[in-house]
């Protein structure tokens, strides 16, 4: 399966499965909305159950935003977010956003963010309210990915990776230095 084509299975189904309860998001549904064949997303990614967990696991985004030494960890946690985006068409956290609502899928996906990603930060601070500084960590990342994800043509679409990174970063190293 190309790159592409992993892509756009990826992409629908995680609309798929943050817009819809579990029991009605069919791998049918998702391969139409890909533009791919049913059988296609089961040789690749198994079936439904398999394919959910793989869109509702935050492990690589969590490995990729925090490779960096805390010193430089606000930057380079932009640049990963942003770089992310552009290279993928996928953003690495905003599908939590879609699973806001109730059922246990969201509740699973909620939950493996928050395992995976905010408690991955917190393991890395040191000082008071650590569990709180993550949290706003995690927020600010999102807002991050949820503006670029809105306006897909807009100032921080375009803007250089640097300049982003120079402006964005050092609200969330002041997060992590504390």
């Amino acid at each position: 399966m190309t790159e592409v084509g992993r892509t756009a299975i990826l992409r629908a189904a995680r609309r798929a499965f943050a817009r819809k309860p579990y029991a009605e998001v069919t791998l049918r549904g998702i391969a139409a909305d890909a533009n791919v064949s049913a059988s296609l997303i089961v040789k690749h990614f198994g079936g439904k159950e398999s394919l959910f967990d793989t869109v509702a696991d935050f492990r690589e985004a969590a490995e990729l935003l925090l490779a960096a030494p805390n010193e430089e960890l606000g930057r380079h946690a932009v640049q990963t977010l942003v770089r992310w985006r552009r290279d993928n068409g996928l953003d690495l956290l905003v599908r939590v956003i879609f699973a806001a609502g109730i059922g246990d899928e969201r509740v699973l996906i909620r939950d493996r963010f928050t395992d995976q990603v905010v408690r991955g930060f917190a393991e890395r601070l040191a000082g008071e309210h650590v569990d709180l500084r993550a949290e706003l960590i995690a927020a600010q990342l999102l807002g991050l990915g949820a503006a670029m994800a809105v306006d897909r043509t807009g100032p921080t679409a375009s803007a250089d990776l640097d300049l982003i990174a120079d402006l964005y970063a050092p609200g969330v190293q002041a997060l992590i230095t504390g």
